[in-house]
């Protein structure tokens, strides 16, 4: 079981199309695309954003058991892309933010021949109520637990570093898979040395159209390349790497050895590669590859 933590909110594409999206969603729905038991540890707002992305989830098989839903507003990003890419965010008062306990008990957790996944990141673990629920959750997960920090500097400037860095130590301490961009990793000020001192068992770095690199505590370096496509955006792209990443691992168990974690690099590259060659978050099915 891979359980997905944190925000589901409403990508506003450059087109004026309003879409599902949200890091940890996306991630959701990319290992339950690809055949995992994956849920969606979350809050969604009852409004008619709220009841899109509920029904997004749903259609792409997510588990909904451990998710909430609240009256407060859907969150918004809105993309733009000239003259680079970037999200101006929009969330207020949001559900995603206003988290209440977690219940697990409507999951089959424990269930499956290899440990449970835990995975946050982007939003969820800074914002409202949702960072302490989440923070909680992490610190006492029985499993893997995989942190993707996911940077968005100005929407961390609005809570501040400090902040940040408060919640995301906990995800940091406790995670046994770091996965970030070379921008993430750079706005952060760690090395991936430093980064594997804290006690993760791999750190993966994904560098676009460079490919991905998974460091091991042994020193060992496995890289892979990406591969040619039609390019349309890069929405969702990080996320379905993660997803596409967590479902091997939730399939297959930890990777044994270096050639493993190529074969497992290789296939989350190319399930972001094909959500890169379509408009927003929209990661491939299984029968798609």
């Amino acid at each position: 079981m891979i359980l997905s933590c944190g925000e589901a909110l409403v990508d506003v594409l450059p087109d004026g199309r309003s879409v599902p999206g949200g890091g940890p969603m996306n991630a959701a729905i990319t290992a339950a695309r690809l055949g995992a038991s994956a849920a969606f540890v979350g809050r969604v707002s009852t409004d008619r954003h709220g009841d899109e992305i509920w029904e997004h989830m749903h259609a792409s098989h997510v588990l909904l058991g451990a998710a909430q839903r609240g009256d407060e507003p859907t969150a918004k990003a809105i993309v733009e892309t000239e003259p680079v890419q970037r999200f101006v965010f929009e969330g207020e008062g949001t559900a995603d933010a206003s988290m209440e306990p977690v219940d697990l008990s409507g999951l089959a957790l424990g269930a499956g021949p290899h440990p449970d996944v835990l995975h946050g990141g982007t939003l969820g673990i800074f914002r409202g109520s949702t960072a302490d629920v989440l923070a909680e959750l992490c610190q006492g997960f029985d499993g893997v637990v995989s942190f993707d920090p996911n940077v968005r500097p100005s929407i961390i400037g609005e809570v501040g570093a400090e902040t940040w860095w408060r919640y995301a130590d906990h995800w940091l301490d406790r995670a046994d898979l770091v996965r970030g961009s070379d921008e993430d990793f750079g706005w952060m000020g760690l090395t991936v040395d430093e980064l594997l001192a804290r006690g993760p068992k791999v750190v993966i770095e994904t560098r676009g159209a460079d490919g991905a690199v998974a460091h091991l505590p042994s020193g060992t370096e496995v890289s892979v390349g990406a591969g040619v496509i039609d390019f349309v955006d890069a929405v969702g792209a990080g996320d379905s790497f993660c997803g596409a990443l967590l479902a091997r691992l939730a399939t297959d168990g930890w990777p044994a050895d270096g050639q493993a974690w190529a074969s497992v690099l290789a296939f989350a590259v190319r399930v972001a590669g094909i959500t890169c060659s379509r408009p927003g978050a929209d990661p491939p099915w299984a029968s798609e590859l």
